[in-house]
């Protein structure tokens, strides 16, 4: 019988999903990195990835991976020069920037993927520790061990990647949230054109998709409501007159959806609005 995903999500990821115990390391170890890295900071944005228009971590890992998994080709093949020593220095060199871009995306998670998380930080850091002392050991003229120490960092930041992969394409952390959203297509009747008061943000379904509403210097602007970056509904922001705020991690978006302020990478996705008999109507964009 071979392996499938799901028989390995279930044997693997699924126990740390539920492993509340441990709620009580992830805990304080969020609260330091929010007080670090405060949500409404430029430190957030720049390890969010939000300059970048896309999350920042998974670009830097693989800078990791990369310089490590080609010193350890580099190390089977038996070449006894100086690449390997130098692809493992900057492997470990580039993990640092790398494990802060992590742990203030962590910082966001709730539940099993917070769980999930603190395994795949626990097996990251064992990786990193076990290269640095790789590292010194080659330094050392003692290339077996330090060869060893670099093959069983591979095997756990393999683990770890695998969980990171797991938060990412089984529980869309770091994916927008917003891709798989499918606004109708036609004209379709949301809400009474006078229940839109000047800058009051209203959520209404067209067709099963959340739309936010609001009257913006009287013009009815009609974004997806799910945010991009963690999928919390806009409408329970607050609109100051010219951008909504992300209720959860402070996202900010213009009326036109575009990205003004991080944690966020993507803009919001606009759906055209128009005024027919009274009752506004929305349908997807034309872009």
């Amino acid at each position: 019988m071979g392996f499938n995903r799901s028989f390995v999500q279930e044997r693997i990821a699924a126990p740390i999903e539920r492993a509340q115990a441990l709620d009580r390391i992830a805990e304080p170890l969020q609260e330091a990195a929010r007080r670090v890295v405060p949500e409404d900071s430029a430190a957030k944005e720049l390890l969010s990835g939000t300059w970048l228009g896309h999350p920042l971590h998974p670009v830097l890992t693989d800078v990791v991976v990369g310089a490590w998994t080609s010193a350890s080709i580099l190390d089977l093949l038996g070449e006894r020069g100086d690449a390997a020593d130098e692809l493992v220095a900057a492997g470990v060199a580039a993990a640092l920037p790398a494990a802060l871009s992590g742990w203030s995306d962590w910082a966001e998670l709730r539940g099993g993927s917070r769980r999930v998380g603190t395994v795949h930080a626990v097996g990251n850091v064992a990786s990193i520790s076990l290269q640095a002392l790789s590292l010194l050991l080659r330094r050392r003229e003692r290339r077996a061990a330090g060869t060893a120490l670099s093959l069983a960092a591979l095997a756990a930041g393999g683990f770890s990647a695998w969980l990171g992969g797991h938060l990412s394409f089984g529980r869309g952390v770091g994916v927008d949230q917003t891709v798989f959203e499918d606004p109708p297509t036609t004209w379709t009747s949301v809400i009474d054109e006078d229940k839109l008061a000047e800058g009051e943000p209203v959520r209404r379904s067209a067709q099963g998709t959340g739309v936010l509403l609001v009257r913006h210097r009287g013009e009815v602007h009609a974004l997806v409501d799910r945010c991009s970056h963690r999928g919390c509904s806009l409408s329970e922001g607050s609109f100051d007159g010219s951008a909504i705020t992300c209720p959860c991690h402070g996202s900010r978006f213009g009326v036109d959806g575009r990205l003004l302020r991080g944690p966020a990478t993507a803009s919001q996705p606009v759906l055209e609005t128009r005024v027919r008999a009274g009752r506004v109507e929305v349908r997807a964009g034309r872009g």
